[in-house]
């Protein structure tokens, strides 16, 4: 069922296409755990800047590799970059995949409003 104008409308300007909610599922789901939410949080609270594993696995009650399976899944959803230096590997958003996800389920009305 389609909305009718006015209610419940997306910042998109058309409905998605398969190829594109498929793309946009796979990083739904990766964000569907508590921990790897968390991450991106943790993340994304850094504005901007990059944050060693080192500094996000003392913040959880897991092993240093479960973290890292984590990190890799967000890494393979697009929502994560990384860059190993030496014994360390330093994360960052990537800002455009949170934008992507975030157009598909912000109302207009909301867009409209903040401007």
């Amino acid at each position: 069922m389609i909305a009718s104008p006015g209610c419940c409308e997306t910042t998109l300007s058309s409905p998605l296409d398969s190829a594109t909610a498929a793309t946009l599922a796979t990083t739904f789901k990766a964000l569907g755990d508590p921990v790897r939410l968390r991450l991106v949080s943790l993340i994304a609270a850094a504005r901007g800047e990059e944050v060693c594993v080192c500094e996000l696995t003392p913040a959880f009650d897991l092993s240093q590799p479960t973290i890292s399976h984590h990190l890799k899944v967000l890494r393979e959803a697009g929502l994560l970059t990384s860059e190993r230096r030496g014994t360390w590997v330093y994360y960052r958003i990537v800002p455009e995949a949170l934008q992507r996800l975030s157009d598909v389920l912000i109302p207009v009305d909301m867009t409209a409003a903040s401007a």
